[in-house]
């Protein structure tokens, strides 16, 4: 299941690849990687290692920072992968 994150990431790097006039199979070559995994990356479906995060940043030049651009932790929904923390388990009591 996407995270909120997961999706942003996805759509910051499906416009900075348009930007650039990229296909996701040129995308892909540049990274040694098939266009289905870029496929996969920009709908969220799969996650954006750091390193791969890096590589993308440099494929697409620019900073790692771009892919976060915007991104709001505030309005994002709990990764639910994460444990509950006891603070917000008495808030919803």
């Amino acid at each position: 299941m996407a995270t909120d994150i997961d999706l942003h990431i996805g759509r910051r790097l499906r416009r900075r690849r348009r930007l650039l006039g990229l296909t996701q199979q040129q995308l892909g070559d540049r990274l040694n990687i098939r266009f289905q995994q870029v496929q996969k990356y920009e709908c969220g479906a799969n996650r954006v290692s750091a390193a791969r995060l890096w590589h993308l940043a440099t494929a697409l030049e620019t900073d790692v920072s771009y892919f976060y651009d915007g991104f709001d932790p505030a309005e994002s929904v709990k990764d639910p992968s994460e444990p509950a923390n006891h603070s917000d388990n008495r808030a919803m009591a």
